[in-house]
């Protein structure tokens, strides 16, 4: 599903030439759970950022579902982000102004769904996060724990390839961390590919595999009962 090869990302800084990655390759098949595990500065944040069309390496290739996404250009860029990839972020990034059924809706607008499917299928994303009974509450009337469940309601709702989840939780209590993991459990299970980004250590180990990154390079791999 996943297939980077020697991916480099330099960013300029005044007169300075950073690599924030410097030739990454990596294989992810579909249905696996990775965890991407790294410092501040790692690297991780632009393997995700390219993992998820968001941006694009300087070099080298990154095929998805076997199209190479170096090639594509940026309306097509929106689409396939639309369609094959569902982001659970650190910061929840849900609209204030709308209910959760309506943040859980909004990818689908841009698919074009059908109104109606749509609704159904964020009603039915919402009761299986467990918020079947706040699906009328706008953010600030949930708890940092809700907020995310709703976020990862709204990105298995379009039903994506691939769940990209940064930090989810980050933000959270240590209570609300073990419930998100336990939806996360659940849709590996379901048989969604799931990428964590993470710097938690204890949270990379839920993951049935393990890379490590620093300085923009993948130090380790590692997948239970032994290494890749």
């Amino acid at each position: 599903m996943i297939e980077l090869n020697n991916v480099k990302k330099i960013y300029k800084m005044g007169d300075t030439s950073v690599a924030a990655l410097g030739g990454v390759s990596l294989s992810i098949a579909d249905g696996e759970f990775t965890a991407i595990i790294g410092p501040s500065g790692s690297g991780k944040s632009t393997l995700m950022n390219i993992l998820g069309c968001l941006d694009t390496p300087d070099e080298g290739t990154y095929f998805l579902d076997g199209v190479d996404m170096t090639q594509v250009n940026e309306k097509n860029l929106s689409r396939i982000r639309s369609r094959k990839i569902g982001f659970i972020f650190q910061q929840f990034n849900l609209l204030q102004k709308l209910s959760a059924l309506e943040n859980v809706e909004l990818p689908m607008v841009y698919q074009g769904v059908p109104a109606k499917e749509r609704r159904q299928r964020a009603l039915e994303s919402l009761e299986r996060v467990g918020l079947a009974e706040r699906v009328h509450h706008k953010p600030k009337e949930l708890s940092g724990g809700q907020q995310q469940r709703v976020a990862i309601a709204r990105a298995f709702a379009a039903r994506p390839s691939i769940i990209l989840a940064d930090e989810p939780t980050g933000n959270l209590d240590s209570k609300s961390g073990k419930e998100v993991m336990v939806i996360l459990h659940e849709l590996h299970k379901a048989g969604n590919t799931i990428v964590l980004i993470t710097h938690d250590s204890k949270v990379a180990g839920e993951a049935s595999r393990r890379v490590r990154i620093a300085d923009g390079q993948i130090t380790s791999d590692e997948r239970d009962g032994g290494a890749a």
